[in-house]
């Protein structure tokens, strides 16, 4: 696998993947831009209308009967996170040239396709088709309203939500359903021009046909930028209250969910590979402290895990646990936190925590979809390491470090849904 990127454009960046190691080609397009409550709704209903249509496929039976006929192609788009920065995603995989009964450039085509469907969308009176805007504003409307339905997922948002209060982090990513009925097709789309003059534009292409693209004459049509998007050492910092801020919400469930927003406070950069095995040795794996003596030894959790959240220096511990045993729990976690800073962990705790660490990096080149969020996270962070350099500086990691770390953490939030 060979991984190289060059600037198309200024604000344009193409990132291209060689490898023989799978029958496709993957071809993406991430638009990155500052999270703010005045677009975050916008944002995620424009990556839902692109996908309706674009100029050269006007409805979305035409795209999917175009992806039929690149020998089943397949479409996919989403919105993301990464930071104080929102991400609208959009993918098309299609087989590799080689794999055809004719000589053909399917790759070239596949990349043409995704261009036409993010950056020439199906445009009427200057504006969004409004049949598209309305049928994507429900669908949205849905999304926002369901989220509720799966209580950990949303006792992990409103713990976000709480604890980066009026921040740009807090937001959620499908944005409001206050805000839609706001929302004309006009409108829409004079901000999606906006966006894609003023976004940061990385283009993927992974797979064995990728040196004969002759990717400048498809990226001939876009047009430098200032690009904006925000770089996590641009990151808002949280204030640190003196005692943690703590959230009680009451509903119709039956398993508590308890959520514990940590901050690392003054991290810096070369420390984020100790605070990434602190967090597998408190609650990354079966192996973790959390795992190991909050849900099996004590049997207060059904489940209990921690994540680090690098590009916000934070750590999320997520509880579901038995209503009635809210202090138990909540103090036995604590207790796991005093644990580390204390030292109260071995050798082999570590040794562990860094298989585990190794094992998820190595496992990136098995799937082209993990290869390109790979690069691209790499991209925003202003990185350019490569996986076997990443997993160095995880094995220079030791106990010193990860204590130091643990000194810098506070719990800032605790959120209970209850």
């Amino acid at each position: 696998m060979n991984y190289e990127k060059r600037i198309v454009k200024n604000g344009i960046t193409f990132h291209k993947i060689s490898t023989n190691k799978f029958k496709t080609n993957l071809f993406s397009v991430f638009l990155t831009t500052p999270m703010s409550r005045e677009t975050v709704t916008k944002n995620a209903l424009i990556s839902a209308i692109l996908r309706m249509g674009s100029k050269n496929y006007p409805a979305q039976d035409l795209i999917s009967k175009e992806l039929e006929n690149m020998y089943g192609a397949s479409f996919d788009c989403g919105i993301e996170k990464n930071g104080d920065n929102h991400v609208l995603k959009f993918y098309i995989e299609s087989i590799n040239n080689e794999f055809l009964p004719e000589e053909s450039n399917l790759a070239k085509k596949t990349l043409e396709l995704l261009m036409d469907i993010v950056f020439n969308p199906v445009v009427e009176n200057n504006g969004f088709k409004k049949e598209y805007v309305e049928s994507e504003k429900n669908t949205i409307k849905q999304i926002i309203e369901g989220k509720i339905d799966n209580k950990g997922r949303y006792a992990l948002d409103r713990c976000v939500e709480e604890m980066y209060k009026d921040k740009p982090y807090g937001l959620y990513k499908y944005g409001y359903a206050e805000d839609l009925e706001s929302i004309t097709p006009e409108g829409l789309y004079s901000y999606y021009k906006e966006l894609i003059a003023n976004c940061k534009i990385d283009i993927f292409a992974s797979g064995s046909n990728t040196n004969n693209l002759n990717e400048d004459e498809v990226l001939a049509g876009l047009n430098e930028r200032t690009a904006t998007y925000i770089h996590p050492d641009e990151n808002e910092i949280i204030s640190q209250n003196s005692e943690p801020k703590v959230v009680n919400e009451k509903m119709d469930v039956t398993q508590g969910k308890l959520i514990l927003g940590l901050d690392i406070q003054n991290l810096e950069k070369e420390q984020e590979y100790a605070a990434s095995v602190y967090n597998v040795i408190l609650g990354g794996g079966a192996n973790s402290k959390l795992f190991q003596n909050v849900r099996e030894k004590a049997s207060l959790a059904y489940t209990v895990a921690s994540s680090y959240i690098k590009n916000k220096s934070c750590i999320f511990i997520r509880g579901g646990i038995e209503i009635g045993n809210y202090e138990k729990a909540l103090n036995l976690i604590k207790d796991q936190l005093k644990q580390i800073e204390d030292g109260d962990f071995s050798d082999d705790d570590i040794q562990s925590a860094k298989q585990l660490l190794y094992s998820t990096l190595k496992g990136v080149n098995d799937s082209q979809d993990a290869e390109i969020t790979y690069y691209f996270s790499q991209e925003l962070s202003g990185k350019n390491l490569t996986i076997e350099e990443n997993i160095k500086k995880y094995e220079l990691v030791t106990k010193e470090q990860i204590i130091e770390i643990s000194k810098k953490i506070k719990i800032n939030t605790i959120y209970f849904l209850t």
